[in-house]
Parts: C-alpha cells; sequence; structure tokens
C-alpha cells in the first residue's frame, strides 16, 4: 500500500503502518475519550480519559493486527505466499497470493474473525473480572469496550461481502460448489459492491440526520465498493489469461540499466532511454541482481546522487516476482502475489534475464483475448 513504511516484522510477516493509521487511533482514543468513558465512570479527568482513551486504542489497533496476523500465519501454512501486514485508517490489510482450493480459502478467511471473536471474550471477561474483583472501573470500562469492538469487528466481517473475510468465505463456499473460481469471486464482489451502497447510504442518512457516525461508514461503504469493484476485475483479468504462459506476455528484449552505475548516471539516460518507472538490473557479469523504482530514486539529494550506486536502492533479486518463459502466467501472479510488485523477471535455465513483466503487459495480453476489459 502506497504511503506507508516498515514497521519491522509480526510473526516473521513483514509489517507496514500507513500515514492514515494515526488518524485511526486519534478517532478511536476520541470517541472512547468524549464518550465512552465519561458516559459510563463519570467525575474523572481528562487526563484520565485521554490517557485510558489512548491506551484503549492502542489496545484495539493491537487486536486488529492480531486479526491480520491470524489470516497470515493461516495462509503461510497452507502454502501460501504472504507479502505483508499493513495498518491504515480503516484496520488492517493483508496482501496474500491465492489460495489453490476453497477448503484452504476458506480456513485463511474465517482465521480472523474467529481470532477477534476470541480476543472479544477474553477482553469482556477480563472487563468483568476487573470491575466486580478490583473494582477498577476505568480499566474495566476500555476492556470492556475493546472487548465489545471485537466482537462486533468479527460479525461485521462476516458479512457475504468481498472484501471481508465474509465475502471470502461466501466465494469458497461457491467456489466449492461450482467449481468455478472466477464465478464465485464475481458473485462475491456483487455482494461486496451491494454492501458498500448500503453502507454508504446509510452513511448519508446519518449525516444529514445528525445522528451516528455517518461520515465513517461513508468511507467505509466506499472502501468495500471500490475494493469489491477491483476484485471483479482482478478475476476477469485472471480468466482472460488462462493458459497464457510468460513467454506471450514479456518485453523482450527487456529494459536494462547497470547495477554499478551511479544515481546520477542512472536518472541522466535511462529513464529518456527506455520510459519505464522501474527497470531491471544487471550485474557485471549481465545476470540480472533485482529491479529499481525511479521515483525511488529522485528521493535521493541531488548533491548525493552521485556517490549513492543504483542496486542499493534495489529491490534484491530474492525479493523480486520470478518466473520461467515456459510458466504459466496465472500461476506465476498467485505464487507471488504480484500485485504488489514492481515487475515479473522471467529467467532462462541459466539464470539470465530473458524478459521483463509489466501490468501494462499483463492488460494487453488480457484484452487481447478479451477486448471488453
Amino acid at each position: 500500500m502506497g504511503g506507508s513504511i516498515s514497521l519491522g516484522r509480526l510473526f516473521g510477516i513483514p509489517l507496514r503502518i500507513h500515514w492514515s493509521a494515526p488518524v485511526l487511533v486519534l478517532f478511536l482514543g476520541t470517541g472512547l475519550a468524549r464518550g465512552t468513558l465519561p458516559a459510563s465512570v463519570p467525575g474523572r479527568s481528562a487526563l484520565v480519559y485521554a490517557t485510558a482513551g489512548l491506551l484503549g486504542a492502542v489496545l484495539l489497533t493491537a487486536s486488529l493486527l492480531l486479526h491480520e496476523a491470524a489470516h497470515a500465519l493461516t495462509a503461510r501454512r497452507s502454502g501460501i505466499p504472504v507479502m505483508d501486514i499493513t495498518v491504515w485508517g480503516l484496520g488492517g490489510v493483508t496482501r496474500l497470493g491465492q489460495a489453490a482450493a476453497p477448503r484452504t480459502q476458506f480456513l485463511v478467511a474465517v482465521a480472523g474473525p474467529l481470532t477477534s471473536l476470541a480476543v472479544g471474550g477474553l477482553g469482556i471477561a477480563a472487563g468483568f473480572a476487573t470491575g466486580h474483583l478490583l473494582h477498577w472501573a476505568v480499566p474495566a470500562v476500555v476492556l470492556l469496550w475493546a472487548g465489545g469492538a471485537n466482537v462486533l469487528l468479527a460479525v461485521f466481517n462476516l458479512l457475504p461481502a468481498a472484501p471481508l473475510d465474509g465475502g471470502r468465505i461466501l466465494q469458497s463456499l461457491i467456489w466449492w460448489r461450482g467449481g468455478d473460481r472466477t464465478r464465485a469471486q464475481r458473485a462475491a464482489g456483487r455482494c461486496g459492491q451491494a454492501a458498500g451502497l448500503l453502507l454508504m447510504l446509510l452513511g448519508w442518512y446519518q449525516t444529514v440526520h445528525g445522528v451516528g457516525s455517518g461520515l465513517w461508514l461513508m468511507l467505509v461503504g466506499g472502501f468495500l465498493a471500490v475494493s469489491a469493484t477491483a476484485e471483479m476485475r482482478q478475476a476477469e483479468v485472471l480468466a482472460a489469461l488462462a493458459g497464457v504462459r510468460v513467454a506471450e506476455a514479456m518485453t523482450v528484449p527487456p529494459p536494462t540499466a547497470p547495477d554499478w552505475h551511479s544515481v546520477a548516471d542512472f536518472l541522466d539516460t535511462v529513464p529518456a532511454r527506455t520510459g519505464q518507472p522501474v527497470i531491471a538490473l544487471l550485474d557485471f557479469e549481465g545476470r540480472p541482481s533485482g529491479v529499481v523504482e525511479q521515483n525511488r530514486l529522485l528521493l535521493v539529494p541531488a548533491a548525493r546522487r552521485a556517490s549513492v550506486r543504483v542496486r542499493e536502492l534495489a529491490v534484491p533479486l530474492e525479493q523480486c516476482a520470478l518466473a520461467a518463459p515456459d510458466d504459466l502466467l496465472v500461476d506465476v501472479l498467485q505464487r507471488t502475489a504480484v500485485a504488489g510488485r514492481l515487475l515479473i523477471l522471467a529467467l532462462d535455465e541459466d539464470g539470465r534475464l530473458a524478459g521483463t513483466v509489466t501490468p501494462e503487459d499483463i492488460m494487453r495480453v488480457a484484452r487481447r483475448r478479451v477486448p471488453r476489459l
């Protein structure tokens, strides 16, 4: 997801935070500090409410991470590639490859809501115990609030609408019943579009009448509708690519650049020569060493561009999407979760670069087979 930075790893999975994530914490913390806590435990100072609200928001955000981690760990155990987990303004998102079977997709999808239900139950139990046994009113309210929010999160995510977990579950059931993944994706996507539209209408109604969190519902509904539409389109593209080999889509000869060049030399010659935003790099022996994004090089201060080598800012080969020319393109896309990758490098039997496949190459082949895309 663009605009995010790395925070390390969670259970060995790359963890990223989007610039909008602090907005989520602020929104949750403010609602708890100004609404729930004063109504439930009156008479405390503003500092107590603000501190408890912040801790509650952080606690709920951590539980969102556990929800996403459950998806990621289940996927990894099932052999599905896991790219990363990102926290952002509407919660969390885990980038995964596609499941090879409906049962696998079902297990990955249901893992998140089950985790949220378990965490919610523990939070509610801890809240009652804290309030009745220890008589700590403020912590008890925070725990009950976080536990209840997790239960609501689980219930909401089980709505049968892509890209929610319930949409994934619906998709796996339709896929299992009919044996057609593309049809299942379309059905779940249409449900996602309908659910998104209903949430936007409900949010608009609440905004007009001044009740509830109308703007938040409109944002969530818009996200659902847009994401569902994107998933339906992705399903159509994958269906159009059935049987296509990497060799049929790759650019030959591929645009390349030496990885030992300075950033200054690279920017002076390569973009004008290739017109590509992402370039494959070759080492001294002419073997691929990774890929580099032009926009990343532009972030290097002008005074340092002559001393910084392009390879220092490149995505190394072991982190790139790799394929053989004879591989089925759909298999490569599903295996590498390439939606978030910069470029597919097609390597021959000797490990040398035979060609590259960009998102534009993929769409060109798909439209050639299905012109309406």
